[in-house]
């Protein structure tokens, strides 16, 4: 027979899961998914502790997984899209012309303006970070800039788009989860945003004086990748029309996938026509990711090719973007078990139980957007979860929704590319190629949010009252 489970009962499935990927990936460097699977094994047995059936919880982990097919099939065409603008040369063509006109000095502070313009134009992270982002990253490796840092200042970049475009899916949800207006909910998020930003951007200036001579220093190896990347590709400003296209189609608010795929079958067409592959070719990059060994231009040898140019060009294609997938189904498992257990709701009504001021309810709607990102791995549960939880008390409190929707993405949206599992940092990590424990430091905006809100919170800065409620609100 089902029952309330305790508090022990219910983070005790938490506390295994943070000392199996703690102590298994931390230190053993043993496969996240394994670990997570063993999670929710361990999940399942306390689900059964307190009376819930297997096939009750396998039901809900169905559902979840569902609600997440969307943002699988976008994984899997930026796969696609990878993919086929690294054959047509368009990702080349952008590394090439980096390496030729950015000063390493500034890499760092021009990779986070870069994706947050295409990310603000476009209104997604993924889309920004898996486009220029890659190819900032390419930049970055034939610059010798610690790929970690610049990973970092692709994500700050890329989220600052999520957070403050009105074609954001994410600050679209939030709002209206909340219960303000869009254009409220986005100025009011420059009180956290903007000062993250800077703190960011501070840092990626004064981190980046410390690569003023690596171009004195290693002259011979940036000239090599630039004439190796002269040999394979034609270089030709219609190359960026697959660039356009996806700027274009988000501007419009066009349906995400079918932009992607409409720009990769336009870079397939600019492979065969400008760079002269194959019709075969341009599939098995779609597929499988692009290798140099497709190039048979004469007297080019792709044996002969530098690592740094394999780890630029060698990337890409749909079936790469499967074992992120796999990842996210895991830990839906994972969240489907202990959401149907009742876990969480034991332990974010104990959270609700512990508030006496503004601050405590900012810091409580914060503490209980993390956790929801680290179980749940995914933005759009987090805000909707949180957000239909708080509403009520912060109308009680006399605050305006605008404060909710705001903390929502400062402590839901940002925190996800910090979770190794969620759906944000498997896809960013993937994508860029960089680990997400190792681009954590450098994501400052990332965390910078939840401070902020806290901050606020507690010294009643940009703190918004309703206007037919008295500043003493009542506790709850």
């Amino acid at each position: 027979m089902k029952r309330i489970p305790t508090l022990f009962e219910s983070v005790l499935p938490l506390i295994a899961m943070f000392l199996l990927l703690g102590i298994g990936f931390g230190v053993f460097r043993l496969s996240i998914v394994m670990l997570l699977f063993i999670s929710a094994l361990f999940a399942s047995l306390m689900g059964m502790r307190v009376g819930v059936s297997w096939d009750e919880m396998m039901e809900e982990v169905g559902i979840k997984i569902g609600k997440t097919m969307p943002a699988i099939f976008i994984l899997v065409v930026v796969g696609l899209v990878i993919g086929t603008w690294m054959i047509s040369g368009t990702i080349p063509m952008m590394i090439y012309y980096g390496l030729k006109i950015i000063d390493p000095q500034y890499m760092l502070v021009t990779a986070f303006f870069v994706t947050a313009v295409v990310s603000m134009s476009t209104g997604t992270s993924w889309g920004s970070a898996g486009t220029m982002g890659v190819a900032l990253m390419g930049v970055a490796a034939g610059l010798n800039i610690p790929l970690p840092a610049a990973a970092g200042a692709v994500i700050c970049g890329a989220y600052i788009g999520d957070k403050l475009s009105p074609l954001s899916d994410t600050t679209v949800l939030a709002p209206l989860v909340a219960g303000t207006t869009l254009y409220e909910h986005i100025r009011h998020m420059l009180y956290t945003t903007i000062p993250g930003a800077l703190i960011a951007v501070i840092v990626f200036l004064v981190y980046g004086q410390s690569f003023h001579a690596i171009n004195g220093t290693t002259p011979e190896k940036v000239q090599m990748i630039l004439s190796t990347l002269d040999t394979i590709y034609h270089f030709n400003i219609l190359l960026l029309l697959p660039v356009v296209i996806i700027i274009a189609g988000s501007i419009k608010n066009k349906p995400t996938i079918p932009v992607m795929v409409i720009s990769s079958i336009v870079a397939s067409v600019l492979a065969v026509t400008i760079q002269s592959f194959t019709i075969q070719d341009v599939f098995t990059a779609g597929v499988n990711g692009f290798n140099v060994s497709f190039v048979k231009t004469a007297g080019f040898n792709s044996k002969m090719v530098i690592p740094d140019v394999m780890k630029l060009l060698n990337r890409g294609g749909m079936t790469a973007m499967m074992s992120t997938a796999l990842m996210i189904f895991v830990a839906f498992m994972f969240a489907g078990i202990i959401s149907k257990a009742g876990f969480i709701d034991v332990i974010l009504n104990k959270l609700k139980s512990r508030i006496r001021s503004d601050g405590d309810l900012v810091l409580t709607t914060v503490l209980t957007s993390v956790i929801l990102s680290i179980v749940a791995g995914t933005a759009y549960i987090t805000i909707l979860l949180t957000g239909d939880m708080y509403k009520d008390v912060y109308a009680k409190r006399g605050l305006d929704p605008k404060n909710l929707s705001r903390t929502l993405e400062d402590s839901g949206t940002v925190v996800i590319p910090l979770v190794p599992w969620s759906a944000g940092g498997v896809f960013m990590a993937t994508t860029l190629g960089v680990a997400t424990l190792e681009y954590l430091p450098w994501a400052i905006l990332c965390y910078t949010g939840p401070l902020f809100a806290i901050l606020y919170g507690y010294t009643g800065f940009s703190i918004a009252k309703l206007r037919d409620h008295t500043d003493n609100a009542s506790s709850v």
